[in-house]
């Protein structure tokens, strides 16, 4: 009989094991049970919630552990029965839940077929409300082959990118704006250079970046730099538009003088990034206070000798990311961002995500 069942990377699942045995003396353990990765199926000579205990504290390769509190033949209509007897004693009518169910073999049937079927007659068992995005309680179903084992745990052990309250920053990066001095140098180096910055300005998906050299530049050389940029942009853009399931920005890419970028956005918000500035950490309500005007704001990052200090007289704010420290060009746009970020999560000025993962405003 299955009493715990535990959830491990794939490629873990003996590691797991071991690791079991070790911390439950006598204890029974299948890795890859009829050859389904990620599990460890185990068998315990004691009270299976104490020894759940022990393997949460001691094993860290296990992922999820599932203590089996009922055991059906796969067939949903069983399935719903015992999870509803579960849930009686385990989900009280003031809580949330969703169902999770994991197939593993052939079946006439398919996961949402149990989990609409499990979901209906939980509901109607226990009075509680579904939620599929935040539920207080889960109800797990792992098939494997012509058996189903039932499982509730809290809503948290799920570890999820969002959740109800989480701070979304993807709305203040969409207003940031970014002057790059182009890098110049050998080229292979400048075009690798490019590919860095491009990927890490695609990364945060802000809202435009320019290229700004403030002097001639050999025309090799910032071709060179635009072809990397363009092409770690369009790379950390292909990834997330197969992985996202929402709509991704492509960050787009212009050309100008740094000084007629200053002229031109005169008034704007600008942050000028520099060792000669003061250091974020005393200029977090300034910089609060910029981004509360709802416009968009404007980064300006040197590269190699820095920003002609001329500029500094245009720019709201001359900011040191990390006194003491000169931060190298292709991590000076990712330390900007992720610098501002915080400032402005500590702040209060992040909207946060409300009910459904939607975007609220603070």
């Amino acid at each position: 009989m299955v009493d715990i069942i535990v959830k491990t990377v794939r490629g873990l699942e003996r590691v797991a094991a071991s690791r079991i045995l070790e911390a439950l003396p006598g204890s029974s353990v299948t890795p890859r049970p009829h050859g389904f990765v990620g599990l460890v199926l185990v068998e315990v000579p004691r009270d299976k919630w104490e020894a759940a205990d022990v393997i949460l504290k001691e094993v860290c390769e296990a992922e999820k552990v599932l203590v089996v509190e009922a055991e059906a033949r796969a067939d949903p209509a069983e399935i719903a029965e015992r999870a509803a007897e579960v849930a009686k004693r385990r989900i009280s009518s003031s809580e949330t839940f969703a169902v999770r169910t994991t197939r593993r073999g052939t079946h006439p049937f398919t996961s949402i077929d149990v989990n609409v079927v499990v979901g209906a007659r939980v509901k109607e068992a226990t009075g509680a409300d579904v939620n599929l995005d935040f539920p207080d309680k889960i109800v797990w179903v792992e098939i494997l082959h012509d058996r189903a084992y039932v499982s509730v745990t809290s809503g948290e052990v799920e570890h999820k990118k969002v959740y109800e309250g989480k701070p979304s920053a993807l709305p203040v990066l969409r207003r940031i704006a970014v002057a790059q001095v182009p890098y110049t140098g050998p080229l292979d180096a400048v075009e690798k250079m490019g590919v860095r910055i491009g990927r890490s300005v695609q990364t945060f998906e802000l809202a435009e970046l320019y290229v700004t050299p403030f002097k001639p530049v050999s025309g090799e050389e910032l071709e060179a730099f635009i072809r990397g940029l363009l092409e770690g942009i369009r790379s950390r853009y292909e990834i997330q538009r197969r992985t996202y399931s929402r709509r991704v920005h492509r960050v787009p890419v212009y050309v100008q003088d740094l000084y007629q970028f200053v002229r031109d956005r005169r008034g704007e918000p600008m942050i000028v990034t520099s060792t000669r500035g003061r250091a974020i950490s005393e200029l977090k309500e300034e910089i609060a206070d910029l981004f509360r005007r709802g416009c968009r704001v404007n980064i300006l990052v040197g590269a190699r000798e820095g920003l002609p200090t001329g500029v500094f007289r245009y720019s709201s704010l001359t900011v040191d990311l990390a006194p003491s420290v000169t931060i190298s060009t292709d991590f000076a746009c990712t330390a900007a961002v992720i610098a501002l970020v915080t400032v402005l999560e500590e702040s209060g000025l992040m909207p946060r995500r409300g009910r459904g993962s939607r975007v609220t405003r603070a």
